[in-house]
């Protein structure tokens, strides 16, 4: 059972934070583009990716049970939680620049979308690989 836990851990970690870290970090630059199509597909595909992110972190809950009260794994777990939440603000910010863009007012470029969505997912690569750091070195045994 740990087996297919640590294979479905790993498999979920690799197929949904690569793709929600490529179509956060890809945003600015359609903004700036100004195109909404691309920005449309973009948001699903956070969307879509964000909830299979879910299941690293339950998969990893399952996996490591016996292990939470050891310091890597908390820190971990926290760090996933704070990656979550930069994650709602960034699927928010595309929502909004999306509007923005649609509106045909050339005065609005939604540059505080740009700026921020930049900013948060590149913090979030960053804790994505703390985490990693912290799986791949920490003591589970």
């Amino acid at each position: 059972m740990t087996d297919l836990l640590l294979w479905l851990h790993i498999g979920f970690a690799i197929f949904a934070l690569g793709p929600v870290t490529a179509a956060t970090m890809s945003t600015p630059r359609f903004i700036r583009a100004k195109d909404v199509n691309v920005l449309r597909y973009l948001h699903k595909t956070t969307r879509v990716y964000a909830i299979a992110a879910i299941g690293v972190f339950l998969f990893g809950l399952l996996l490591g049970r016996e292990y939470l009260g050891k310091p890597y794994l908390s820190i971990s777990m926290t760090l996933f939680i704070v990656a979550a939440v930069l994650l709602v603000i960034v699927d928010r910010d595309q929502i909004t620049a999306i509007r923005v863009l649609s509106n045909e007012n050339p005065d609005d470029d939604a540059k505080v979308q740009t700026g921020r969505i930049a900013a948060l997912s590149g913090m979030m690569t960053l804790i994505w690989l703390v985490i990693l750091a912290l799986m791949v070195w920490g003591d589970p045994y």
